[in-house]
Order: C-alpha cells, then sequence, then structure tokens
C-alpha cells in the first residue's frame, strides 16, 4: 500500500471511517468523501475539521464518484443502493470494507497490537496510545473515539495517530465478524458478552484472533476471556479479584471523577501506584489490560504507571461536560448491557439521584437484546433514578422497526424500576430540566449518533 491512491469514503464521519481516513491521508493519500451527517446539517464541525485538512466533500448523491481510479471505501452494512456505491458500480470504481482497508494497513504493520472485546477497546486502546507516546516509542493509532491526550486546536477529532516506528494499535471489532482477518502480534482479550452476535460467534471469534496472536493478554474477570486462559498458557493475564493473574490491582480508593490504585506484577514482584482521572473499577481493569500490552514492546510497569497518570482520558466516556446548578451532566457512550451497567455502578458509589437519558443505538439491538438491556437497568438503576428513552437511532436504511423504546420502558417498569419512553430528544430534555435539582447527575447515553454530546452541551447550557 505504498504507492498513492485516490481514497473516497462513503460516510466519512463515522467514528471508524474517519480515523482511518486521517491515516490513510497523513500516509500521502488523496482522500475525498460524504455523510448523510453532512447533508443533514449534523454536526458541522468535523466536517469543517476535515475540510481543513484539505479533504474535498461532496453530498451523499454519487457525485462524488465519478473516475474508475477511485477506490470507494464504505462499510459492509452499506447497501449498494446508496448513490455513492451505484456511482461506483457505474463508473466501475473498486469498491473496499472498512475492515478489509483496516486489516490490510494492520496485518503490513511490523509489530501490530490488537484490542479487542465487547466493551472498553477505545479506552484501551486509548491507554496504551498514550504510554507508547509517553515512552517515546512513537506509535500509529486507529481508535474509534477521540483520544483527549491528542487532542488540540489542530487536531480536534483525534481518533487517529500516525508514528514514525512499526508500531500499530486498533480496535479491533467484532461486530461485523471482521477481527477474523486480523494477524496480530499481540492479542488483547479484555471480555466476550452478548452485542451483536451469538456467544458461539463471539466464542469462535475471539478464540481464532488469540490463536494468531504471538503474545495474548487475558482477563480473568471475565468468565468467557477466562476460559481462553488454559488454551493461551503464556497469556499475560490480569485480574481485580483473581491473585493468580500476572497483574493484578489492590488498595483501589474510588472517587467521583477518579480512582486510584496499585498495581502489582506477580512475575516480576514490582509494584506501581497509580491515580487515573477516569473513575470506575472497570477503568482499573481497563489500565492493567493496557499496561499488560505495552509489556510486550518493552515498557516497565513504573513507566506504564507514570503514564497512564496523565491518561486525560477518552471523549463520550464518562465525559463529565460540566456542573450548573448543582446538576451535573455526563456524555456517555454506554450503549450495550455492559457499558451501561459499568457507568451506572461508577455512578451510584456516590450520593445523588440519576437522571438517564438513554437514546437506543438502532433498532436491532434493542429487540435482539431487548431482555439484557431491561434487566440491566433494573439492576443498576436505584429506586429514586429516573430513566428517560426517545425513539432508537436512525438514520434511513431498511431495518425492523417492530420492537422500539416503549417497549423496553414497559419492561423495565415492570421489573420495579422508573422508565418513560417519549416521542423524541426533545421532550427527553424538557423532562430531565423539570425534574434535575442539585445533586442530581444527569447521564446522557447512546451511540452511532455525534449529536449526543451537542445534546449534553445544550442541557448543561440551560441547566
Amino acid at each position: 500500500m505504498t504507492q498513492t491512491n485516490r481514497y473516497f469514503f462513503c460516510g466519512i464521519g463515522g467514528s471508524g471511517m474517519l480515523p482511518l481516513a486521517l491515516i490513510l491521508l497523513d500516509q500521502g493519500h488523496t482522500i475525498e468523501g460524504s455523510d448523510r451527517s453532512l447533508d443533514q446539517g449534523r454536526t458541522p464541525a468535523k466536517f469543517d475539521y476535515l475540510r481543513s485538512k484539505g479533504i474535498r466533500l461532496f453530498p451523499q448523491d454519487g457525485s462524488g464518484v465519478t473516475r474508475p481510479e477511485q477506490v470507494v471505501v464504505a462499510s459492509a452494512a452499506v447497501e449498494e443502493t446508496v448513490p455513492d456505491i451505484a456511482a461506483a458500480l457505474h463508473v466501475g470504481a473498486r469498491r473496499m470494507s472498512r475492515a478489509d482497508m483496516l486489516s490490510a494497513l494492520f496485518n503490513a504493520a511490523p509489530f501490530a497490537i490488537g484490542v479487542a472485546g465487547t466493551s472498553g477497546k477505545s479506552t484501551v486502546t486509548g491507554m496504551i496510545a498514550w504510554i507508547l507516546h509517553h515512552a517515546g516509542k512513537s506509535p500509529t493509532v486507529m481508535n474509534g473515539a477521540v483520544m483527549k491526550n491528542f487532542r488540540t486546536p489542530e487536531a480536534l477529532f483525534s481518533s487517529s495517530l500516525v508514528g514514525t516506528s512499526g508500531l500499530f494499535v486498533s480496535e479491533v471489532d467484532e461486530s461485523d465478524g471482521s477481527i477474523a482477518a486480523y494477524n496480530p502480534r499481540v492479542a488483547v482479550l479484555m471480555n466476550i458478552a452478548l452485542d451483536h452476535k451469538t456467544m458461539d460467534e463471539l466464542r469462535a471469534l475471539f478464540g481464532g484472533f488469540a490463536a494468531r496472536a504471538q503474545d495474548v493478554v487475558l482477563n480473568l474477570d471475565n468468565a468467557e476471556t477466562a476460559r481462553l486462559a488454559a488454551d493461551f498458557p503464556a497469556a499475560i493475564t490480569y485480574s481485580l479479584d483473581n491473585p493468580a493473574a500476572r497483574l493484578t490491582a489492590g488498595k483501589i480508593v474510588p472517587a467521583p471523577t477518579s480512582i486510584t490504585c496499585s498495581v502489582h506484577d506477580r512475575k516480576s514482584g514490582t509494584s506501581a501506584d497509580i491515580r487515573l482521572a477516569t473513575p470506575g473499577r472497570h477503568n482499573v481493569s481497563n489500565a492493567l489490560a493496557a499496561i499488560a500490552a505495552v509489556m510486550t514492546c518493552g515498557v516497565t510497569l513504573e513507566e506504564a504507571a507514570r503514564a497512564l497518570g496523565e491518561f486525560a482520558g477518552i471523549a463520550r466516556r464518562f465525559d463529565i461536560v460540566g456542573t450548573a446548578n448543582g446538576v451535573t451532566v455526563i456524555d456517555d457512550f454506554g450503549h450495550n448491557p455492559d457499558k451501561i451497567a459499568a457507568t451506572l455502578r461508577t455512578v451510584n458509589q456516590f450520593p445523588g439521584r440519576v437522571l438517564v437519558m438513554f437514546q437506543p443505538h438502532g433498532f436491532g439491538p434493542i429487540k435482539k437484546m431487548r431482555r439484557e438491556f431491561a434487566e440491566c437497568f433494573a439492576d443498576n438503576l436505584d429506586t429514586e433514578d429516573i430513566l428517560l428513552m426517545p425513539e432508537p437511532a436512525y438514520f434511513g436504511g431498511t431495518v425492523d422497526r417492530s420492537v422500539g423504546s416503549a417497549d423496553l420502558a414497559a419492561d423495565i417498569r415492570a421489573l420495579g424500576k422508573s422508565a418513560e419512553a417519549l416521542g423524541d430528544r426533545t421532550a427527553c430534555g424538557a423532562r430531565l430540566l423539570e425534574f434535575a435539582k442539585p445533586g442530581d447527575r444527569i447521564l446522557v447515553m447512546g451511540a452511532r449518533d455525534d449529536t449526543l454530546t451537542l445534546f449534553a452541551q445544550e442541557l448543561l447550557t440551560r441547566l
């Protein structure tokens, strides 16, 4: 992939597409693209930023795809009826999936670290990126979210990083099965839980991913990844609770906006204290995964601990927007039961009512995991907490819309917790402001929709 190509990204503003486009741009390729959000006038700052980088943007009407030498990059879910794809077929332009493009870059790297798991990938990828950067290793990084440590006025959407070494760190996605295309030098497996595929499918995908790696990192606190430890006796294991793991954490002291702990390496006998600016026990577990990964690159526990003390976090991962009139607004990516539970457990460790606005990330997931969603909220909301939901995120296309937010809200109420489905986000916002009182925390949760951050910011302003 050393020759210069002209790539056209269909959906260039997506969390997985934007960083890949920027990596290819920094490698000297010509990048163009379109996005439905651009056509709809959503998140204009993002598209202004892409233009400032020299990326030419087009409406998603096929007008940007005019030459056979263009390579059209699109997710596998994009249908052939989308005008850009129809135009590519008409002019004879090659089509590549995002996964094929990323896996080609990943597999070509001399030392590739793949971060896999149902939850926590973006945070662990960001932690690894910051530790390696801090240690002078100059990695190339592909993340699905903005890494705050690398955000500057010139790089507002810092979800990628281009380095000068052979290190390549990337999230690896199991939702579309594309994890099967990656051949990692280091495979990090944090957790396996029901999300986009059946458990049998997930076990096969994650197991195969680990089998192709030279070094494997496994979380012993997750039953599914712990089960793999028997197949990989040389794996670097980590745990908050299991003393048999190589890396363990003790003296864990949570705070509303941070958490401290001491990490111990059973193999070397060394220990190091860490203060994370990202709260929650799940982030201590994420830190252990990142430390295990960077150890394969020659970074010591002490070096990793120093870097993690300066880790600023990931946008939309328990992202505190601000506090007004005693009410704190938090923007969070939680969208599957595991992620939602981790956030609710973190916020409910401390006094104050929680007001949740959860926008499901699609009609498909809410239908597939209806019971798991209901049980997650019922188990992790306190009696006085309130849950409000608009309809699931929907940006067009063919999808079964037979199960919606009202069905989920009814399930949660049947389990004894407060939940209400409203028509849209505007109605949810008005109700949140009506309920909010000093001491409350407002959680804005959901995925696949960058305007949720704007919604959270608007709530804070109106408070």
